[in-house]
């Protein structure tokens, strides 16, 4: 049995990564491997996970990574970008009004200013947006919390997320998401390696465990590395974080 789910698993690996075989990333870590204990992590955990990664050569690998998931919070990001490429905002500085919106939303992950945003952007051109980033299985649903997501479609996203902002808005919508309040730091940011910048963006279910999910993208120089982590059916919220965290730090084990 243990035979049959490690073929498996190198086929939706492979799948993913449009065969393609990478050379080792750091030291004896080499991106299979690392994969492969991310794999086994979750298997121990409770709830339904699906991850993806896409390394520093921009290859995706991942785990169930077309795996339908409620997007939570984490399509505010989306939504910041939708926002920045109105043609009514891409062009001209920003002013409070938009920061008061935009800065709630990303950072404390406010919801009704994310209500607001998604009202005066149109379904429209948050499709675009999709469509642009080359998401396969995004769906936007009402309320916005409910929109379908995958961890592939989002780690690509995140990956060039900075090419998706209009210039002028790229280091302010940056430095949201780097910014994040400390009581959101979890998951991810906690095992993110020496030397490398985290852009990121969570979700979760009110607490509850129903979902809780992690988004980001990490820079040192001219690499970086995306990672999504969608977990959902959790016993608890900081279950769920702990399980972002597990997976995380083995997909970045030996990254210098």
């Amino acid at each position: 049995m243990k035979r049959v789910r490690l073929a498996l698993a190198l086929a939706s690996t492979a799948a993913v990564a449009g065969g393609a075989a990478p050379a080792s990333s750091a030291g004896y870590e080499t991106w299979p491997n690392r994969v492969q204990s991310a794999r086994d992590h979750q298997e121990t955990r409770s709830g339904i996970v699906s991850f993806a990664v896409v390394d520093e050569r921009g290859v995706t690998r991942g785990y169930r990574p077309w795996l339908l998931a409620r997007s939570a919070s984490v399509l505010k990001a989306m939504l910041m970008v939708t926002y920045l490429n109105q043609s009514s905002v891409r062009d001209r500085p920003l002013r409070d009004s938009d920061r008061n919106l935009l800065a709630p939303m990303i950072r404390w992950s406010d919801n009704a200013t994310a209500t607001t945003i998604r009202n005066r952007v149109g379904a429209a051109a948050i499709y675009r947006l999709a469509r642009r980033a080359g998401m396969k299985r995004f769906r936007l649903r009402y309320p916005w919390g409910y929109s379908e997501i995958c961890a592939v479609d989002q780690a690509r996203f995140f990956y060039r997320i900075d090419s998706y902002i209009p210039a002028r808005h790229r280091p302010y919508a940056m430095w949201l998401l780097a910014s994040i309040v400390p009581s959101q730091r979890w998951g991810i940011p906690p095992v993110k390696p020496d030397g490398w910048r985290i852009y990121f963006k969570g979700g979760w279910g009110s607490g509850t465990g129903a979902v809780t999910h992690q988004i980001a993208l990490l820079r040192n120089g001219e690499e970086r590395i995306a990672i999504a982590v969608l977990t959902r059916r959790n016993p608890s919220h900081t279950y769920g974080t702990r399980t972002i965290t597990g997976i995380a730090g083995r997909l970045l084990r030996g990254v210098t």
